[in-house]
């Protein structure tokens, strides 16, 4: 540290401090990562790319925040610290934000129009019809708009002051990360730990795309319950319950459970379906619930995740009548012969799952077979969290990584792994041991990182997909799209001979679970690698546990035998007034730069910094207020602290209270130190805050006539050493939380940046003494009261205060009471050991 001559401003205040130090610590490389060659001497943080879609909201304060203060904290415990920041610029959410800006529409039929230009934005919905553009227009567009979106959000995180590598930045969608995300696909192919198949999807008809397991949620969903009639070969009705009548057409068989005796005379036999007159299998299967409605259900392709597990364990047949737009498909299912079931399904053929289930609801009305009226009724429908319909499931060729065959190594890494909280482990732990498939990582959508894969057609004009072309590494990234394969030429692309490209991208979770290996440099920079992979820290949210976490963890462990970092840092969510989760999707968001520019940065990181990990927090103006207060008060005693002559060449600390002080701060210094450690940044700043409000309200008003004194003595000395020891160790402390504040004070009396400044350290190994501590509070508190009740200035005279209790606390205070008399204006001062209670009477002097 280079102390210099204090400068202090006569009117230090916190406006504008933002812009002034952002600007400085830009140009002077103060957060820049210089490789020290040394792999324990790096910090490496694994830092959420956020999604590239419109605005940042509080919550990305909130949790961003939490991972800078450790950053920070690291970088003044000596550590290099790797810090960059990307952006998840591709998938759903950057499409849908281009669709509805732009008012466009990917039609990849069309012919990319290289004089396309970007149309106007919509600024009212409907204003004018959609414009269908080409897919490489569109993903020109995408581009165009997530670059501008990319420089408001960098904007943002450097008003608020986080300390990242500006010069480490990435997309998702980059090239750089379209080469790492492809070169790990083709690993993964050439090892079998990635392959194609055609299998039943969970499928969003909005998005027209396939769903991962991960991006499932259950909403409660309003539907009826439908008593329909099957039929034996006698005619007796055989009565099934279901949610879904529209799916008749598509029922391969009725499945019981095995041991439900109302059914074993009908097990191997077959009944036949109402309106559709198709002949199904009556089948036992122990999936299958006895108590719920009739105990006897459909098994449809597909309407749920049980159909398609008795579908595959039962090896029944596929009648597949949902397309993938959601709307019943023209022609009917194999199966579905009979001339009055054909007619009944030409109804049905291009309509929505809606009007379908209201149509098949009336033909049987119509035939007799609907038993009473329908039931209304709420349950849990499966939903993709970013739509608004209930999925579906279609049959379709998907890419899929393993998954379910490593569960076990899965497992073995959750324990390996340090989660900060520990508890967020079990959530883990449950989603790996609730795995029910592979991981599909295909979308059937525009923006995002292709496939690498091409196909030859054969002589019928068909793809052979068990005969994938697969480019050279050093080729990559590639688009089959728009680039051929070795061996061929763009005018074979789609005849017969030639060659067609993988239609689909990667899901942006495939791209994501990579962020290590893409800001690491692997395969690219080798020595950057070796010094910052395994990273130290993952930060994320809880409820992406199942998403990204898992996913990142997998790839690891797929490519590199490794966790992918040590610790797993987990932030809750931001709550609005009725204790529900902000997000975009519920329209309660609330954006930040209106509360950094009204409370300050420093403020809104002081409230975020109030949320403990993983623990759901409210979002709290009032908190901010607190916040900004703590930093205009610290700013007000630096200045107060330089405001003294410096101490004398070879001062020491000699006073009991300036010893008790100094030592108390000590013990602060080792509880806030063991709290970072282990991420509890919470815990940090209460302790910090408390003694420093200790600090302005009682220890400077204690001493500083002492230090004030002119005659400067060995007493005036210790004052005004222990004033810049205490001053230095508490801007340090507080820097990671509030790094606007402690750089501007810290640079009245110093040529460096605080924030590349050592971390206090103790200087005692003694235990501190308390017991000063509070005697002293307790006793100028209670001056202080008797002047307020008595409505006196704080400065009035004092006749006398008559000290009595335990011998040893009244020798306590008999030891500082030149400094209690000269704070309390007090004339004299009794100190009488007695009694077991500490009492303190206090006579005002006549007014």
């Amino acid at each position: 540290m280079s102390e210099t001559t204090p400068n202090v401003p006569d009117r230090p205040a916190l406006d504008g401090l933002d812009a002034k130090w952002a600007d400085q610590w830009e140009q002077a490389g103060v957060y820049r990562f210089e490789a020290p060659g040394d792999r324990a001497a790096v910090f490496s943080i694994d830092t959420p790319p956020p999604t590239v879609s419109g605005s940042l909201h509080v919550g990305h304060v909130f949790s961003y925040t939490h991972t800078d203060i450790i950053a920070r904290f690291q970088r003044m415990r000596g550590k290099h610290v790797f810090y960059p920041m990307g952006w998840d610029d591709n998938g759903l959410p950057t499409e849908r934000r281009v669709q509805n800006y732009y008012g466009v529409r990917c039609e990849p039929s069309l012919p990319y129009d290289p004089d396309f230009t970007a149309p106007e934005p919509v600024m009212k919905k409907g204003e004018r019809p959609v414009q269908s553009i080409s897919r490489r227009n569109f993903v020109e567009l995408c581009e165009q708009l997530t670059a501008e979106d990319e420089k408001a959000f960098e904007e943002t995180w450097r008003h608020l002051g986080l300390s990242v590598d500006w010069s480490r930045t990435y997309t998702t969608i980059g090239r750089y990360a379209q080469r790492v995300s492809q070169r790990a696909f083709l690993r993964l192919l050439h090892k079998s730990e990635a392959y194609q198949a055609e299998a039943p999807t969970l499928w969003d008809v909005g998005f027209r795309t396939a769903v991962a397991q991960a991006e499932l949620e259950d909403r409660e969903h309003a539907g009826a319950w439908h008593r329909v009639s099957f039929h034996k070969h006698d005619g007796t009705p055989v009565h099934i319950e279901t949610t879904r009548p529209e799916l008749l057409p598509a029922c391969v068989a009725l499945i019981a459970h095995p041991d439900d005796e109302r059914y074993q005379d009908l097990f191997g036999q077959t009944v036949t379906s109402p309106v559709f007159g198709v002949e199904v299998p009556v089948v036992a299967h122990p999936a299958a619930e006895m108590e719920r409605g009739a105990g006897i259900a459909m098994c449809c392709t597909f309407g749920d995740l049980t159909d398609v597990q008795w579908w595959r364990e039962l090896k029944l047949p596929t009648r597949t009548i949902i397309g993938r737009d959601g709307r019943i498909l023209a022609e009917p299912p194999a199966g579905l012969d009979g001339e009055q079931g054909r007619k009944a399904y030409a109804e049905l053929a291009g309509a929505t799952v809606h009007t379908a289930r209201e149509r098949v609801v009336g033909m049987l009305r119509e035939s007799g077979d609907l038993d009473g009226e329908p039931k209304k009724t709420v349950r849990p429908v499966k939903f993709y969290e970013k739509g608004d319909k209930p999925l579906e499931i279609v049959s379709s060729r998907q890419w899929f990584i393993r998954s379910i065959a490593h569960q076990d190594e899965m497992l073995r890494r959750g324990e390996e792994l340090r989660w900060h909280p520990t508890y967020m482990k079990a959530r883990y732990d449950d989603w790996v041991r609730g795995l029910n498939g592979d991981w599909l990582v295909s979308r059937q959508r525009f923006f995002g990182v292709p496939f690498p894969v091409w196909y030859p057609v054969d002589a019928s004009g068909e793809p052979d997909y068990n005969a994938p072309i697969l480019p050279d590494e050093a080729a990559l990234p590639i688009d089959p799209s728009s680039d051929v394969p070795p061996g061929y030429t763009e005018d074979q692309r789609g005849k017969a001979g030639g060659f067609v490209g993988d239609p689909d991208i990667m899901d942006t979770w495939a791209t994501s679970s990579l962020t290590p290996q893409i800001v690491c440099g692997w395969e690219e920079d080798p020595e950057l690698f070796a010094q910052t992979f395994p990273m130290d820290l993952r930060p994320q949210a809880h409820d992406i546990i199942r998403t990204w976490l898992f996913a990142t963890v997998l790839r690891a462990q797929l490519e590199s035998d490794t966790l992918p970092w040590y610790h797993a840092a987990l932030s809750g969510w931001i709550l609005d007034p009725d204790r529900k989760k902000m997000s975009k999707s519920k329209g309660n968001v609330v954006t930040p730069l209106g509360l950094l520019e009204q409370f300050s940065p420093d403020a809104v990181r002081y409230w975020a910094a109030n949320g403990r990990p993983g623990t759901d927090t409210a979002f709290d103006q009032g908190q901010m207020k607190i916040g900004r207060r703590l930093a205009t008060k610290l700013l007000n005693a630096s200045k107060f602290a330089l405001s003294f002559p410096e101490p004398a060449e070879g001062a020491s600390i000699t006073e009991t209270l300036d010893h008790a002080m100094l030592s108390a701060l000590d013990d602060v210094v080792r509880q806030a130190t063991e709290a970072l450690e282990a991420f509890e940044y919470t815990t940090a700043l209460e302790r910090i805050e408390r003694f420093f409000w200790f600090f302005c309200d009682d220890y400077l008003e204690l001493i500083k006539q002492r230090a004030y004194d002119e005659d400067g003595g060995a007493a005036t000395q210790s004052a005004r050493l222990a004033l810049r020891k205490a001053l230095s160790s508490l801007q340090r402390l507080f820097a990671p939380f509030l790094p606007y504040c402690t750089e501007e004070a810290w640079s009245w009396w110093h040529t460096d940046s605080v924030h590349t400044a050592a971390w206090p350290t103790a200087e005692s190994a003694e235990a501190a003494k308390a017991e000063v501590i509070t005697l002293a509070s307790t006793a100028i508190s209670a001056i202080r009261k008797a002047k307020s009740d008595a409505k006196r200035s704080m400065r009035s005279p004092v006749e006398i205060v008559r000290v009595q209790g335990p011998a040893g606390q009244v020798e306590t205070l008999n030891a500082i009471g030149a400094d209690l008399r000269a704070a309390g204006n007090i004339e004299a001062l009794e100190f009488t050991p007695d009694g077991e209670d500490l009492r303190i009477e206090v006579h005002l002097a006549d007014a």
